[in-house]
């Protein structure tokens, strides 16, 4: 009793509470706010507005990892809360993991449908995991909201060209190309949505601009090039693809291309040599393996030319070219019975080509009515 009256009991120490926690981060003492903040977790872990705004200290501080995981508790405990889904969704994306980033971002854009930033978020996120229509759909909205955001811009335009929405690309590439006139890319990115709507010949326009406005630009000589080749334009495509091997002696597309209008100007030896190069370098180019088959097989090194056209086929089977020259050449090898499923299968390539004409000409049929 004299000894309790002499050291009497210490009082324990004090917890944190939340406003100290609040005034510790709004003086930046991020380390001492985190700490209070845990703190005040560990004595209730079920508070939920604690341990999401632990989760915005942690974001503050960078450390994103530690962050979605107080993030994720909170919202475990309270999946209501307010801006805890954005929250989360921030972190995942800052810490570069778009798929996850999605589905926090997709609530938050339910929750708040004006919300610029879940939006944005969203569609980038998208981006990030090569979702392209979906990412257009979201950055078309985000671009409205900033206009004279270029990045942004950048961002929509190469997620049209992805999934072939030609007409989205060209808007934006040429709003971007009005504000940088000189930029090589731009052109570039132009005259792919000019080829992908058939107006190649504007395309090539857009590259010859670019190539010269950046005469040493890796891919520029080479686009150039393969637009010419597209259009037969052999002599031209030759001076642009060679360009291109001047900057970039081993670009395989552009060693395929020359390959192929070697083989068209009847120089086989050069040909082999360019294609062989190619595919040694890069081992999908279809061009290149279905101009292999035929130079082998107009030699009669008949195994050469079945494994080359074989190969072409795996790369493409959609292109009627490749099975046409495997039907040559099982006939050549005596196999009339592979050679017809070859011819069928041109047959049946080329009808399916004229019924997409015919409906794109004619639009789908009408209903039927009952």
């Amino acid at each position: 009793m004299v000894a309790a009256l002499i050291f009497p009991a210490l009082a324990p120490a004090q917890s944190p509470t939340p406003a100290e926690a609040m005034a510790l981060e709004q003086q930046g003492k991020l380390d001492k706010a985190a700490q209070c903040w845990r703190s005040i977790t560990q004595r209730n872990p079920m508070d939920a507005a604690a341990l999401a705004r632990l989760g915005v200290v942690l974001a503050k501080q960078r450390k994103y990892d530690e962050a979605t995981t107080a993030y994720k508790k909170a919202l475990s405990i309270d999946p209501k809360l307010p801006g805890i889904q954005l929250n989360l969704g921030l972190a995942e994306f800052k810490r570069g993991e778009f798929a996850s980033a999605i589905g926090p971002l997709k609530a938050a854009a339910a929750q708040n449908p004006g919300s610029a930033q879940a939006r944005l978020l969203l569609g980038m996120s998208y981006y990030g995991t090569k979702q392209f229509v979906e990412a257009a759909n979201a950055l078309e909205v985000s671009v409205k909201s900033d206009p004279e955001n270029i990045e942004l811009r950048q961002l929509l335009a190469h997620s049209c060209l992805f999934v072939k929405k030609y007409s989205c690309a060209l808007d934006q590439f040429q709003w971007i190309q009005q504000r940088q006139p000189d930029s090589a890319a731009a052109h570039m990115l132009t005259g792919e949505a000019l080829d992908g709507l058939g107006r190649t010949p504007e395309a090539i326009v857009e590259f010859q601009a670019a190539a010269n406005a950046s005469p040493k630009e890796p891919g520029v000589h080479f686009g150039l090039g393969y637009l010419q080749w597209k259009l037969r334009q052999y002599d031209d495509a030759k001076i642009s693809l060679e360009a291109e091997l001047s900057i970039d002696p081993d670009n395989p597309q552009a060693l395929a291309h020359l390959g192929d209008i070697a083989m068209k100007q009847n120089d086989s030896e050069k040909a082999l040599t360019l294609l062989r190069k190619s595919v040694q370098l890069k081992d999908d180019i279809r061009i290149a393996y279905a101009d292999l088959g035929s130079i082998y097989m107009e030699q009669k090194n008949y195994p050469e030319a079945l494994v080359a056209l074989q190969r072409a086929v795996k790369l493409d089977p959609a292109q009627p070219d490749t099975h046409f020259r495997l039907g040559r050449l099982y006939q050549a090898m005596g196999n009339v019975s592979a050679a017809n499923e070859e011819f069928a299968k041109v047959r049946e390539l080329h009808q399916k080509a004229e019924e997409a004409v015919q409906e794109k000409m004619s639009g789908p049929p009408p209903p039927l009515k009952p």
